[in-house]
Formats: structure tokens, sequence, C-alpha cells
């Protein structure tokens, strides 16, 4: 059974930094692209980051140079860098995993951890 399972969230003062983390199980990990997305009350999800099977990635224009997805295959894992946080980041973050290469969108993840709340005060 596929499974993600997201941490490393917390409240963090505007500028600080937090690391998300992933961990996945019952996939073949290495096979999947990764993402992650972020949902705040009243809002649609919205795409932050994803990376491909290896090394290519693409981020939400929101995030871009403040934001750094990586992974490690042999870990199973997908790691989300957060720097210079600003209380519009304030979300829920949730990981997925799909099939399609730098998809940007819900429908492109089929696989859904359960999210990790980061909230940064002013």
């Amino acid at each position: 059974q596929l499974q993600l399972v997201e941490s490393g969230g917390g409240l963090v003062q505007a500028g600080g930094s937090l690391r998300l983390s992933c961990a996945a199980s019952g996939l073949t990990f290495s096979n999947y692209p990764m993402a992650w997305f972020r949902q705040s009350p009243g809002k649609e999800r919205e795409f932050v980051a994803t990376i491909s099977g290896n090394i290519f990635t693409t981020y939400g224009d929101s995030v871009k140079g403040r934001f750094t997805i990586s992974r490690d295959n042999a870990k199973n894992s997908v790691y989300l860098q957060m720097n210079n946080l600003k209380p519009e980041d304030t979300a829920v973050y949730y990981c997925a995993a799909g099939t399609k290469f730098l998809g940007k969108v819900v429908s492109d993840y089929a696989y859904w951890g359960k999210g990790t709340q980061v909230t940064v005060s002013s």
C-alpha cells in the first residue's frame, strides 16, 4: 500500500527557515515524480515545487529563489527546504507522487500525504 508521510512543519518567524520531509513507502520511489503543494483556508491547493525521478525541478512563482526541492532515492524521501519564509507561506503542505514529468496541477498526482502545517508569524 502506497503511503506518503510528511514531517517538519511548525511555527517560525518571518525570515526564518524550515525543512519539510516526506517519507514514501509501497512504491518504486525513483520511478515517480514527486511534488509539494500547499493549501490555506478558503483557497485552492497551490503548486509549490516538483522534482523528476532524478534531477529536474520546477517551482511555483511565489516560491522561486526561496524554496528548494530535493530527493534521496536511497531513502525514499523528498524534501522541501524553505528559506526566507513569509506570512503568506502559511498553509498545510502536502507531498504528492505522480506520473507526469514536472506536473504542476493537482490532477497530475494520484497519491497524497495527509499534510503538515507550516505557520509563519510576522
